[in-house]
């Protein structure tokens, strides 16, 4: 594999990496509602476990109201279930065939236990960044063994690899910071 092609490679899986924790993040209350505060919950349903957004629409009348409307009148309590049984604090009300959650205003104590949650995605995205860059040296130092690059042309991609992830770990301690203050924000 010719040293670009790791680089391009790393550089890929990293940008991966702070999506996939830029969508945790999402996930996280922080006061108003959004669809993605539920959209994954999984819900055991037709004998499989599926997401809320697969059986449902998910829609915020107000600012601090969620409504959602199953497909099949017949999930809605399954879907209840899973989302009280979600751990996110939410105590959602069926009516007939929707399910409505109001969100509280949050406490200062459970809103530092979302920045502790946040502060540990965040931690789990750097790990998976360090990952990438191991994998990616690993690939060059067996690429340089096999022949046909020099050890320059190796090092000069080691640096590249180091400044792509301190680049990326950068990325997500400013996602975290911009999370903690809408998390603190009143």
């Amino acid at each position: 594999m010719a040293l670009d092609d790791i680089l391009l490679e790393a550089e890929d899986k990293m940008l991966k990496t702070e999506e996939v924790v830029q969508h945790e993040f999402s996930g996280v209350r922080t006061g108003k509602a959004s669809p993605s505060l539920v959209e994954n919950i999984l819900v055991e349903v037709y004998g499989s476990q599926m997401r809320i957004r697969e059986l449902a629409g998910i829609t915020t009348p107000e600012p601090r109201m969620l409504l959602i409307q199953p497909w099949d009148a017949g999930t809605v309590h399954p879907i209840e279930k899973a989302i009280q049984k979600s751990n996110l604090g939410l105590n959602p009300s069926v009516d007939k065939k929707f399910i409505r959650i109001v969100l509280p205003e949050l406490s200062t104590e459970r809103r530092q236990e979302f920045i502790k949650v946040v502060k540990k995605m965040a931690e789990d995205g750097r790990v998976a960044i360090r990952h990438v860059r191991r994998d990616a040296l690993e690939q060059l130092k067996k690429d340089g063994k096999a022949g046909g690059v020099t050890e320059d042309q190796v090092e000069a991609a080691d640096k590249e690899v180091q400044k792509l992830t301190d680049q990326y770990i950068a990325k997500i301690d400013t996602h975290l910071s911009n999370k903690e203050k809408e998390i603190m924000t009143v």
